[in-house]
């Protein structure tokens, strides 16, 4: 049994059968044939005998693949700003939320703090997270900006640790994907580029929110990131 992660749903699957293809040459297909799955006696499993796929039967396993692949339709909400097979991507405006943070500079403190307007993205390859300067809903040309925040690493990854998020990639599940980066106790920053421009650092830029020192979030400190909306959307931010 494995586990799979689709854009829809976590679930378990056992290996069933093989579609081997031949052809003349590299990407050029002319034949396939079916294979059964079976067992050695340790129980890994084989590739068994095969025998020839008519062309009803590779469309109907293909269909059948598609079918349990491709996530469902969704109703979209305003926050929402991409949905593909391997990932949602939405905004949060600014708004003020609670913090919580666990570390030897800071000690154990949680604070309701003024937040810039944030763009998440939840993905096969990771939980991201960028800040943006604009109060409106982005647009594809929109600049990102580095998360100001501990526990984000390069290209606006999470470090999830501890923290609970949901098995699933889909609009319905992104509320538990905001919660579980909120929820969870924010301990270092990593190492990597500079996350906030604060003259004495991001421990003190944080005591200082905390300390209640900006009653709006000050944009000034956000560094600005050579990647736009669209890039993430793309996924352009690692190549």
């Amino acid at each position: 049994m494995a586990e799979i992660l689709t854009a829809s749903r976590s679930h378990e699957v056992a290996l069933q059968g093989a579609i081997l293809f031949y052809g003349e040459g590299p990407g050029q297909f002319s034949y396939a044939t079916a294979h059964r799955i079976e067992s050695e006696a340790s129980g890994r499993p084989v590739i068994g005998a095969g025998v020839p796929l008519n062309r009803m039967a590779l469309i109907h396993a293909v269909r059948e693949v598609a079918e349990h692949a491709l996530p469902k339709g969704e109703f979209l909400t305003p926050n929402v700003l991409s949905i593909s097979p391997n990932a949602v991507t939405w905004w949060c405006p600014a708004t003020r939320r609670r913090v919580f943070f666990k570390c030897k500079e800071l000690g154990e403190r949680s604070a309701i703090v003024a937040h810039p307007a944030l763009v998440f993205q939840a993905s096969q390859s990771g939980f991201k997270v960028f800040a943006l300067k604009g109060e409106e809903r982005p647009v594809p040309e929109s600049v990102l900006f580095e998360p100001p925040y501990f526990n984000t690493w390069d290209h606006g990854k999470i470090c999830i640790g501890s923290a609970h998020v949901p098995k699933q990639i889909d609009v319905a599940s992104i509320s538990g994907w905001e919660d579980g980066f909120f929820n969870s106790a924010f301990t270092h920053p990593n190492h990597g580029g500079k996350r906030v421009k604060y003259e004495r650092g991001a421990y003190a830029f944080w005591k200082d929110m905390l300390d209640a020192q900006f009653p709006d979030f000050p944009k000034q400190v956000l560094v600005r990131m050579k990647y736009t909306l669209a890039d993430l959307i793309a996924g352009k931010l690692e190549k």
